[in-house]
């Protein structure tokens, strides 16, 4: 676990170059010239900048962008990078290799804001991330010899966030832009917020280092040291800190300015809409390829909600969407042949790699081969196959809905009966783990585990449907429309749908022999909605006692064969944890809880004619 710590703590501050093979190294000095330079944008302030040349002059070459708070390190026009773009294959292409600072990390110069806000009309004559890109693009194409005159803009999560940002009033060089698991709504369904409740453990972790003040423009070698848990436990951690304004007392002091404004902006205020880069995708110029992982314990929502922005907001546009069986970056941190206990019998990320990323930035940016993908390219996991889709949501795909009935099943059919519900008590202070073990870190792997450490808990309730007697694929979104009645005035509402293996010998594990595979839970998609959202997430409500009231959570997409002689769960539970905070089942700031204030709470889910409770998709 202590490698999987490190390992994380490296991509999320160095981002894809931290992971890279050290072996091209040598390849990179060999063939690139690196100068620095600091870049003045149109308020004055100077971003630093580090740029590769091919040392071969004998034609043009396109520039790939990379902006990133993550350090463009190492620092010194003596010292290179190990490796150049996402993957070797790209740096042997034949670009211009740039990475900057952004604004008010690392060398930059200038004050960071996290997701900063996009200019309006209204404030047009700001600057924003947008327009440090434009002045950057506009700096590269007017100084830097040998470019051909075309851009193209790449990047994985927070980089990918500044690579939407870059379609906004887009620079006329821009040509190619491809945001890869872009951070895009911080209080909907990325990083930090699902469905209204916050991601407490990655919340934490990152931004103890990450939202750190920088007084001045730092190395990073002289960087902020990430927080060091003695226990190695941290559900123990935060169980024995129990409250939002004792963690932020206690641990938080060092001034997390973002911890800060999440007390501020509990709720999807102005602060948050204004962060919404979604908001502002119209006009849309260059060619977008958005890529993204159906794993992603990050960002899986951004990469999906960006490519729809895009298509909804601009009658004429040129952008692709590229899914597959992924975590964060696994499209190109490995081979993408496996995830957790499950194979897919081919190397996805190889498949990707060759496919899609350097044949789209070879098209558009050096006018090389002939890129043909389709409107969307998703990996159907299950069935282990990539699909070809002139849209995404599939236009063809045929809405189904699966009712929750008594006796656990899950059913075509609501039942026909009067008052029937099922009956349970969700105990905060005993809170549903999101992992199985003990939780030294929130691995990645969760997103696809073995449920079966939960089923038989009493406060996680779970509905099955019978062995299917033929493939089920879904393909787009799932909703779940529970009827629900409490005791208490607040609730979260997690909803997991799960794969569920045969229960035979004949079910053995493609991966480990250790692992168990017959009866198997292989979590597919799961999600969170704090409950006084139901209606609004800028207008929070509370819950009448014991009434029956409906509750819709959203799920992020799916892509998934459900094979014959396997059947479909779907768990309800009250608690995430320590991956979401705590509801203290009661209509309340939970920035300002007590750890009295968290109670329990008795649930009824009813499935009757007159309060059917259901999950509603799209089957291929």
């Amino acid at each position: 676990m202590k490698n999987l710590l490190i390992v994380w703590f490296l991509i999320a501050i160095f981002g894809t170059q931290a992971m890279a093979q050290a072996p091209n190294a040598d390849y990179v000095k060999q063939h690139y010239d690196k100068i620095e330079k600091q870049i003045t944008m149109r308020d004055g302030v100077k971003l630093f900048t580090s740029i590769y040349i091919p040392k071969d002059k004998s034609k043009k070459y396109p520039i790939l962008l990379n902006r990133t708070p993550y350090t463009v390190a190492p620092y010194g026009e003596d010292k290179y990078k190990s490796s150049l773009g996402s993957y070797p294959e790209v740096m042997k292409a034949g670009y211009i290799f740039v990475y900057q600072d952004v604004r008010g990390k690392w060398m930059s110069e200038g004050t960071f804001e996290d997701i900063r806000p996009t200019r309006t009309k209204e404030n047009k004559h700001q600057i924003d991330e947008s327009t440090d890109t434009y002045d950057t693009i506009d700096w590269l194409v007017k100084n830097l010899s040998n470019n051909n005159g075309k851009v193209g803009i790449y990047g994985i999560s927070y980089p990918g966030f500044y690579s939407t940002v870059s379609l906004v009033g887009s620079h006329p060089a821009l040509k190619a832009v491809s945001p890869q698991a872009p951070v895009t709504d911080w209080f909907i369904g990325d990083d930090f917020h699902h469905g209204g409740a916050l991601f407490l453990m990655d919340a934490f972790r990152f931004m103890y280092t990450f939202d750190a003040p920088r007084p001045k423009p730092i190395t990073n070698e002289h960087g902020p040291k990430g927080f060091e848990l003695k226990s190695k436990d941290w559900s123990k951690f935060f169980l024995d800190n129990p409250t939002l304004s004792g963690i932020k007392k206690d641990y938080l002091d060092h001034t997390v300015k973002f911890w800060d404004n999440l007390a501020k902006h509990s709720t999807l205020d102005t602060f948050w809409q204004a962060r919404t880069i979604t908001h502002h995708l119209n006009d849309v110029k260059p060619a977008v390829m958005v890529v993204g992982g159906l794993y992603d314990a990050e960002d899986t929502y951004g990469a999906f909600e960006t490519y729809k922005q895009i298509e909804q907001r601009n009658k004429k546009n040129n952008s692709f969407l590229v899914m597959g069986p992924w975590f964060h970056g696994g499209w190109v941190r490995g081979k993408g042949d496996s995830f957790g206990d499950i194979r897919f019998g081919q190397e996805t990320s190889t498949y990707y790699q060759e496919n899609f990323e350097l044949p789209f930035f070879n098209y558009y940016l050096k006018g090389e081969g002939d890129f043909k993908a389709a409107e969307a390219n998703v990996f159907i996991t299950g069935s282990n196959e990539w699909h070809a889709f002139d849209s995404w949501p599939v236009k063809s795909a045929k809405p189904q809905e699966l009712y929750l009935n008594e006796g656990g099943k899950l059913s075509k059919a609501a039942s026909s009966g009067d008052n029937k519900f099922v009956e349970y008590t969700s105990d905060p202070n005993k809170p549903v783990p999101f992992q199985e073990g003990i939780i030294t870190n929130r691995t990645r792997e969760y997103m696809i585990a073995d449920q079966r450490f939960v089923a038989n808990r009493p406060d996680v309730t779970v509905f099955e449907t019978d062995v299917l007697n033929e493939d089920l694929t879904m393909a787009g979104p799932i909703v779940a429309d529970l009827s629900i009645a409490m005791t208490g005035t607040d609730a979260d509402f997690i909803v997991k749908v799960i794969d569920v293996y045969p229960d035979s010998s004949s079910a053995t594990s493609p991966v480990d022999k250790d692992i168990v595979m017959p009866g198997y839970q292989m979590l597919v998609r799961g999600e969170i909605l704090r409950g006084k959202f139901r209606n609004s997430f800028s207008n929070p409500e509370p819950f009448k006692p014991n009434a029956i009231t409906p509750v819709k959570v959203t799920l992020p997409d799916v892509a998934h064969t459900f094979k014959k002689g396997h059947k479909i769960m779907v768990q309800v539970q009250h608690t995430w944890f320590p991956l979401a905070d705590r509801n203290p089942n009661q209509f309340m700031d939970i920035y300002k809880a007590k750890a009295s204030d968290y109670l329990k709470n008795t649930h009824r889910i009813y499935f009757d004619q007159a309060h059917p409770s259901k999950i509603s998709f799209s089957t291929l």
